[in-house]
C-alpha cells in the first residue's frame, strides 16, 4: 500500500514545519518502518472540528489529538469570539477530565486563549463536564472548553466547545466556529505564548455554588430524611465523578454511600475496565460485587467526565440487574412528574425534552400528565438549545437521552451525572418510602403506560475504509428501505438528512422540521421504530430499535419482556440481511 500524494504532502508539511522535534521523530519512525496504514489514518485528513468540537486518537498527525490540533481548534474558536464580541470583555472557562494528557491539552487551550487577549477561568484540577457548563453561565463567560473524550477507550481524547448559554454550539454559531478553525492553514497562525495575567484559577467557589443550587432542586427531601441510610454503592470508574458525586449525595442527605475503592482514583489508563463506559456491563462489575456484599439498594457508576450514569438495582428475586438508558430516563421523568404532581407544583407551564432515538415511553408519560413534550435530534446540545429557547417562558423539569445522559433543572445545558446521581438516589428513596423498589416502580410504570423495550446494535468500522463503508450502508438504506421489519410492514420513512417524512402507502411526503442530520427512521404498522445513524464521535454505525405492547399486569412482565426481546432480535436480523 502506497501513501496518497495529498497524505504525503501533509506528512512533509509536519516534518518541515514549525513542529517540535519529538513529533517529527515519531513521524519519521513511522516512515522508516513503512507503517503506511497508520500514516494514512494519521494524515489523510485534518481531524474535523465538528459541531461539538474534536474527538480522536492521541498521537502525531493532522487526524490525531495533539498539541497542534488542539491549538488550531482553540485559535479558530478565539478568532470567532474576537469577531463576534468585538469591543466586549471576553472570558472563557476551561476544565479537563482524568484522561491521559487532558491536563496538558487544557493548559495548551488556556495558553492560546490568553495569547489572544481572552480572559481564562481555569479549573485548577479535574472536574466533571457538567460543572464546566454550569461555570460558563455562573461566571458570565462567552464560551468554554472541556478536554475530554467522554466514555471512549483510553487511546482517545477530545475537545468540547460551548457557547455563552453553557450549551454546545448550535446553528449558526457552530458553522461559524467550524469555518474559523478550517480557515487556519498553518500552525504559524496559532498563538501559543501564554499570557499569565489573563488566567485565573477557579475551583472550590464554583463547586459550592453548583452543589448548593443542585440541592435546592430536590423535590422529596422528606422521603430522603426517612430513608437517609439508603445503601448506595458508587463508582467514578477512575474519572472526575469522585470530585462531586459523593458530595452531592451527602448534601442531599444520604449517609450510607460506599465508594468502589479500586475505581476511586482518577486514572487515564482506566486499569480495571476495558471501556470506561457505564453502558458496558463489565464497567459495573466491581460495583455490583460490592453491592452484593453490602446488600445495597442502588448502584451508581459515572463515566470519566461524569456526564453519563449507569445504574443497577435489585430485581424481585434479589439479583442486581443493569437498567438501560431508556429505562432510567423513563423512571426519572415518571418520578419527577409524579412528585411534582403530589406537591401541587405542576401548573401546565412545565416541559420535558428527549431525542428522536430515545424511548417514546417518555412522551406517553408526559401526555398522561399533561406536560408539554419536546423531541429533538440526537445529542444533548439540541436539548440545551430547546432550554435556551424556552428560558423565561416555560419551566424545564428534565430531559434525557437513551445513551445514559439526563438533566434535571436548568442549571446546566448538558447531560449531568452529578445531578442525575442525586436524583436517582432521591427517586429510590421516594419509592422505598412508599414500600416499593425501583425495579417494582419500573414494572408499575409499564402497566400504567405500556411496556416499551429498546435495544442498540453498534457496528464499528475503523479508519478511512470504515468511514466509506458506513456511508455506503446509509445510502443503501436510503435508496432501498426495507418493506417489512419484524413481520410488520414499514409504513413511514423519516429521512432527517433530506428533512422528509414519507407515508409509504400513500406515497405522500412532508417536511420533518428538524435541522439536517444523517439519520433514517423506519416506523412499522405495529408502532415499532427503527433508526439508523452513523455516530458523530466514534467510527460506528448505530441501529436503535424500539418496540412496545400493553402490559396487563405485573405478573405478565417477564413473559412480555421475552416476547418483545424476540421481536427486536427478528428486526435486527431483517436489517442485517
Amino acid at each position: 500500500m502506497q501513501l496518497e500524494e495529498s497524505t504525503l504532502a501533509t506528512i512533509n508539511e509536519w516534518l518541515n514545519g514549525n513542529y517540535d522535534q519529538e513529533t517529527k521523530s515519531s513521524i519519521q519512525a513511522l516512515l522508516d518502518n513503512n507503517s503506511t496504514t497508520e500514516l494514512t489514518d494519521s494524515f489523510y485528513r485534518s481531524l474535523e472540528f465538528g459541531t461539538g468540537g474534536l474527538r480522536g486518537i492521541m498521537g502525531a498527525g493532522s487526524n490525531r489529538i495533539n498539541k497542534y490540533t488542539i491549538g488550531t481548534a482553540t485559535q479558530g474558536l478565539a478568532n470567532y469570539l474576537n469577531k463576534k464580541y468585538q469591543g466586549e470583555k471576553i472570558s472563557v472557562a476551561i476544565a479537563h477530565d482524568s484522561r491521559n494528557n487532558s491536563d496538558f491539552f487544557a493548559k495548551i487551550t488556556a495558553d492560546v486563549f490568553s495569547a489572544n487577549g481572552i480572559k481564562v477561568y481555569f479549573f485548577s484540577a479535574l472536574r466533571p463536564t457538567p460543572e464546566l457548563s454550569f461555570a460558563i453561565r455562573e461566571l458570565g463567560c462567552k464560551s468554554g472548553v472541556m478536554l475530554t473524550a467522554s466514555h471512549n477507550p483510553k487511546e482517545y481524547n477530545g475537545y468540547k466547545a460551548y457557547g455563552n448559554d453553557g450549551g454546545q454550539f448550535t446553528s449558526p454559531d457552530d458553522k461559524m466556529v467550524m469555518d474559523e478553525v478550517a480557515a487556519i492553514k498553518s500552525i504559524d497562525e496559532v498563538k501559543f505564548d501564554r499570557v499569565e495575567s489573563n488566567i485565573e484559577l477557579i475551583a472550590e467557589a464554583i463547586d459550592k455554588s453548583y452543589l448548593d443550587k443542585i440541592t435546592a432542586l430536590s423535590v422529596s427531601p422528606d422521603a430522603i430524611a426517612r430513608e437517609r441510610d439508603l445503601k448506595i454503592v458508587y463508582s467514578p470508574i477512575h474519572g472526575t465523578g469522585i470530585t462531586l458525586v459523593p458530595k452531592a449525595l451527602a448534601q442531599f442527605g444520604f449517609t450510607n454511600v460506599n465508594i468502589v475503592e479500586e475505581q476511586s482514583k482518577p486514572d487515564g489508563n482506566f486499569p480495571t475496565v476495558v471501556y470506561p463506559n457505564p453502558e458496558e456491563k463489565d464497567a459495573l462489575s466491581l460495583a455490583i460485587k460490592k453491592a452484593e456484599e453490602l446488600d445495597a439498594d442502588l448502584v451508581l457508576a459515572t463515566d470519566p467526565d461524569a456526564d453519563r450514569v449507569g445504574i443497577a438495582v435489585k430485581n424481585n428475586d434479589g439479583e442486581f440487574i443493569l437498567l438501560n438508558g431508556n429505562q432510567t430516563g423513563s423512571l426519572l421523568i415518571n418520578y419527577l412528574l409524579t412528585a411534582w404532581e403530589e406537591k401541587g407544583k405542576l401548573t401546565g407551564n412545565e416541559y420535558v425534552v428527549s431525542t428522536i432515538v430515545t424511548t417514546s415511553l417518555i412522551k406517553a408519560i408526559c401526555d398522561a400528565k399533561s406536560v408539554e413534550y419536546f423531541n429533538t435530534l440526537t445529542g444533548f446540545k439540541w436539548i440545551g438549545q430547546v432550554m435556551t429557547q424556552q428560558q423565561g417562558k416555560k419551566t424545564f423539569i428534565a430531559g434525557g437521552e437513551e445513551s445514559y445522559g439526563y438533566l434535571i433543572g436548568d442549571l446546566v445545558r448538558d447531560k449531568d451525572a452529578v445531578i442525575s446521581c442525586a436524583f436517582i438516589a432521591e427517586m429510590t428513596a421516594f419509592y422505598k418510602d412508599k414500600g416499593s423498589s425501583l425495579y417494582q416502580a419500573m414494572i408499575d410504570m409499564y402497566v400504567t403506560y405500556g411496556m416499551y423495550k429498546e435495544d442498540l446494535v453498534s457496528i464499528t468500522k475503523k479508519g478511512k475504509t470504515g468511514a466509506e463503508e458506513i456511508k455506503a450502508m446509509m445510502e443503501t438504506f436510503r435508496n432501498n428501505p426495507p418493506a417489512k421489519l419484524g413481520g410488520s410492514e414499514v409504513v413511514t420513512l423519516k429521512d432527517y438528512e433530506l428533512n422528509k417524512e414519507t407515508d409509504i402507502k400513500a406515497g405522500s411526503s412532508k417536511e420533518l422540521g428538524f435541522p439536517k442530520s444523517d439519520v433514517l427512521q423506519f416506523i412499522t404498522a405495529d408502532g415499532s421504530i427503527i433508526s439508523a445513524r452513523p455516530s458523530g464521535t466514534e467510527p460506528k454505525i448505530k441501529f436503535y430499535c424500539s418496540v412496545n405492547t400493553s402490559l396487563e399486569s405485573a405478573e405478565d412482565f417477564k413473559a412480555t419482556e421475552e416476547k418483545l426481546a424476540e421481536k427486536i432480535k427478528t428486526i435486527m436480523e431483517d436489517l442485517q440481511g
